[in-house]
């Protein structure tokens, strides 16, 4: 379930600093390193939400939408 969490972090969070980091460290290194780095994405995306959970820290550049009434 994490695994499928980061595939839709890359894709809907472009800009956030996890998204940059994964896209400078496995991107261009073929098919096996994106599946090798989703894994790692995966481990720090869960980091980052139990920081969010615990303490309210947003990951580093995520975009929020904001809540409508």
């Amino acid at each position: 379930m994490l695994v499928e969490l980061a595939w839709r972090w890359l894709r809907l969070q472009p800009g956030s600093l996890l998204t940059e980091w994964f896209n400078r460290r496995f991107a261009g290194n073929g098919k096996r390193m994106r599946r090798v780095g989703i894994v790692a994405l995966a481990r720090r995306l869960a980091i980052a939400l139990w920081r969010y959970l615990e303490h309210g820290d947003i990951p580093a550049g995520a975009a929020l939408k904001p809540v409508v009434p």
